[in-house]
C-alpha cells in the first residue's frame, strides 16, 4: 500500500544569497551588504516544497550534513515536507554562495555529501523508502548504474516516475543515458537541455529525436511560450497564464510540480501541462525559488482563470 504521493530525490544545498553590490570587489578587498539571505537550495527542494504546499503527501530524498540537521528539518515543516527518508552523516552539506552585483551574478559550489547519493540510491533501505510512493521524481543526473538498479524496481512496485537533470552537458550528451530515458516515464527538460540531447533547437527536432530513442512520452518547457508534449502520436501545446515576472529562479521546478499533481490525478496531457504552466508561471512574481511556490488556493484558483473560464 502507498503511503505517500511523491518522493523527490536529489542534491540538497543550503544557498547563501549576498546582493546589493554595486561591483565586484578588487582583490584583497572587502565590500559589505545588508542583503544577505540563507535558504534551503536545489530543484529537488523546490519541488518538494512545492507539492507540499498544494497539499501532497511528500518526503524529500537526499544526503545531509549532520550539524544541519535541524535547520534544514525546520525549513522543511514550513512547507509540509516529510524528511524521513533524509540522510544525515558526517561531513559537508552542499553549500551554494551567490554574489549579484547590478550587472551579474556568480556562484560558488561545493558540492559536498551530494557527491555520494548515487551510492546511497544502490542500497536495499533506499530503494525500499522510494517504493512508498505513488511517483518518485528525481532531480539529479541519474548515472545509468543506478538507473538500472533503481528503476525496474520503482516500476515493480507500480511507482511512475520523472526525471529532471538540469543543465548537464556531459549527461544529456552521453548516449548511455538514452535507456534511462526511455526507462523514465516522464522527461521534463526545458530548451536548452533538450537542444543538448538532441543537437537541434527547435520543437520538431526535440520530438522527432525523443520518438527516435523510443520515448512512450515527451515533453519540452519552453520558458515564456509554455510547454509541449506528445503522447501517442498527438502533440499538445499549453499556454502560460500572463503574470508580472519578477524573478524565474527555480521556475522550472515549479513547473514539475503543476506536472506531477496532474499526473497523481490522472489528468489528460494538456491538462498536466496547464497545471504546470501554472504553478511555473506563478513561482516567478517573488524573489527565490521557494518564496514564489503558490498556495493551493492561489494555485487553483488561477488554473480556473486561465483555463476553465478561457
Amino acid at each position: 500500500m502507498k503511503t505517500l504521493d511523491v518522493t523527490v530525490v536529489g542534491e540538497i544545498y543550503l544557498d547563501h544569497v549576498f546582493s546589493g553590490f554595486d561591483r565586484w570587489p578588487r582583490p584583497g578587498e572587502e565590500v559589505l551588504t545588508d542583503n544577505y539571505t540563507k535558504e534551503l537550495g536545489g530543484g529537488a527542494a523546490t519541488t518538494a516544497c512545492g507539492l507540499a504546499r498544494i497539499g501532497r503527501s511528500v518526503t524529500l530524498m537526499g544526503l545531509i550534513g549532520t550539524s544541519d540537521t535541524q535547520w534544514i528539518y525546520n525549513r522543511l515543516n514550513t512547507f509540509g515536507v516529510l524528511h524521513d527518508s533524509l540522510r544525515a552523516m558526517d561531513g559537508a552539506t552542499g553549500v551554494t554562495v551567490s554574489v549579484s552585483t547590478l550587472q551579474d551574478r556568480s556562484f560558488f559550489t561545493h558540492t559536498g555529501l551530494n557527491r555520494d547519493l548515487g551510492a546511497h540510491l544502490m542500497s536495499d533501505q533506499a530503494v525500499a523508502n522510494l517504493t512508498r510512493a505513488r511517483h518518485v521524481h528525481f532531480s539529479m543526473p541519474l548515472s545509468r548504474e543506478v538507473a538500472e538498479h533503481v528503476l525496474p524496481r520503482l516500476k515493480s512496485a507500480n511507482c511512475t516516475t520523472s526525471l529532471d537533470v538540469g543543465y548537464q552537458p556531459d549527461w544529456l550528451g552521453d548516449p548511455v543515458n538514452a535507456a534511462t530515458l526511455r526507462d523514465i516515464d516522464h522527461f521534463l527538460p526545458n530548451e536548452k537541455e533538450a537542444e543538448l540531447l538532441c543537437g537541434q533547437a527547435n520543437e520538431d527536432g526535440y520530438f522527432s529525436r525523443t520518438k527516435a530513442l523510443g520515448f512512450t512520452a515527451a515533453t519540452l518547457k519552453l520558458g515564456a511560450r509554455g510547454a509541449m508534449t506528445e503522447s501517442a502520436g498527438q502533440r499538445y501545446h499549453a499556454h502560460p497564464p500572463v503574470v508580472k515576472a519578477i524573478d524565474t529562479t527555480g521556475a522550472g521546478d515549479a513547473f514539475n510540480v503543476g506536472f506531477i499533481d496532474g499526473l497523481l490525478d490522472g489528468s489528460s496531457p494538456l491538462v498536466r501541462l496547464q497545471r504546470a504552466c501554472v504553478s511555473g508561471a506563478l513561482s516567478t512574481q517573488f524573489a527565490g525559488a521557494l518564496n514564489g511556490l503558490p498556495p493551493v488556493s492561489m494555485y487553483r484558483s488561477f488554473y480556473d482563470q486561465t483555463y476553465e473560464r478561457a
